[in-house]
């Protein structure tokens, strides 16, 4: 079993209180989950309102495989047109 974890820090540049931040993160959160067969939640960054991160794990017997999905996954963050990446993590366990 090998557990694929993708940590990431996003900006969010219209977010303007912690209601706009909550429902940019939601439409992130429900838009990937329910495209991918993963687990998303916010980890970090609750009370700033122009800033999240975003923890997403996928669990998988494949590395290969598991690591095609956490690009694709990534690469769909980065096209984001309501938040902007400003770091993140790949680790697999």
């Amino acid at each position: 079993m090998i557990v694929a974890v993708l940590t990431v820090d996003l900006y969010l540049p219209g977010a303007v209180s912690l209601k706009d931040k909550r429902m940019i993160v939601r439409r992130i959160k429900d838009r990937l989950s329910n495209k991918y067969n993963i687990s998303i939640a916010e980890v970090d960054f609750q009370d700033k309102w122009q800033r999240a991160r975003l923890g997403i794990a996928q669990v998988g017997s494949d590395y290969k495989m598991l690591e095609k999905s956490m690009n694709t996954i990534f690469k769909v963050l980065d096209t984001q047109e309501y938040a902007e990446i400003i770091d993140h993590q790949f680790e697999y366990l």
